[in-house]
């Protein structure tokens, strides 16, 4: 019989990887104590404020889920003494993902508050944060996977290729916000998000998570050109944008084939089914999935 020695389970990394998240963890737990005016308890335990508990839940996850994504990469250049990059790699991961949450709060949904909705128990508007800071999460890590920045060229890169991308979100969700206004008499689907309806947000959370997915599996097919930045933008640019056609291709015509008699739109925006948002979700999301796992061959 064969046993897993210590060296095989590098316990020194799985502890210093959780020390690390934990870390992280309790700075981002202080941040949201001053937020909630030093009432995160009460928030969750006495008010039971499921919004903000969705929502921290969502930012606990991005925090482990991208200390364990590139925690490999900082053991690395710590055994091979490039301590500064062992510094720098996660202080721009954990900034970049910060300015995607702000890029989307302050711009791309600019007239509608999530922080003051979420601190109204608003589900829906916990959830569309929560999305959108999974699917920002999800596309740094994306950029990181592709070119595993070594130095400030490529990390000039990787900003780059993080605005470019920051657009195709913005361009994705004004869209969505135009075929919502098409479909209900010109109304606004950020005022919407103020009336709590939580299948709309279920939707939108899954189609920014999908269309992550799809970025990040755009990125995964792109070949990194170096330190040459307009070579890599047309590669992003090109792979990602056949990705995006992809996912809604594929997902809008997988919800015929599933819901064929339903009309998804109704059913989401008027009567709150959560059902139907969910299956949407699903969808968006597993396509996104499969698009990775298709261009990983």
């Amino acid at each position: 019989m064969s046993h897993l020695s210590l060296l095989d389970i590098n316990i020194f990394a799985i502890l210093a990887c959780f020390i690390f998240i934990s870390a992280v963890a309790i700075g981002q737990r202080l941040i949201m104590q001053y937020k909630a005016k030093k009432a995160l308890q009460s928030e969750i335990a006495k008010r039971d404020n499921f919004a903000f508990g969705i929502n921290y839940a969502c930012q606990i996850a991005v925090i482990a889920l991208t200390g364990a994504y590139i925690f490999s990469d900082i053991y690395e250049y710590i055994l091979s003494e490039h301590y500064a990059l062992a510094l720098l790699t996660p202080m721009v991961a954990f900034s970049f993902i910060l300015l995607g949450q702000y890029i989307h709060r302050k711009w791309i949904l600019n007239r509608f508050n999530e922080e003051k909705a979420i601190m109204k128990q608003n589900i829906c508007a916990a959830l569309v944060d929560s999305g959108m800071l999974l699917g920002n999460t999800i596309l740094v890590l994306g950029i990181f996977h592709w070119l595993h920045p070594q130095g400030v060229s490529d990390l000039l890169v990787a900003t780059m290729s993080f605005i470019v991308l920051q657009a195709v979100f913005a361009i994705d969700s004004k869209l969505r916000e135009m075929r919502f206004a098409k479909a209900n008499q010109g109304a606004s689907l950020q005022q919407n998000f103020n009336l709590a309806n939580t299948s709309i947000g279920i939707r939108y959370a899954g189609k920014t998570i999908g269309l992550s997915l799809a970025l990040f599996a755009g990125l995964q097919s792109a070949p990194y050109h170096g330190a040459t930045i307009v070579e890599n933008i047309n590669s992003v640019m090109m792979h990602c944008g056949v990705m995006w056609a992809l996912l809604y291709i594929t997902s809008f015509s997988l919800i015929h084939w599933a819901l064929p008699k339903v009309n998804v739109g109704l059913e989401v925006d008027h009567q709150d089914n959560i059902g139907v948002a969910c299956i949407e979700f699903a969808v968006f999301s597993t396509m996104g999935y499969l698009l990775i796992n298709i261009f990983s061959v």
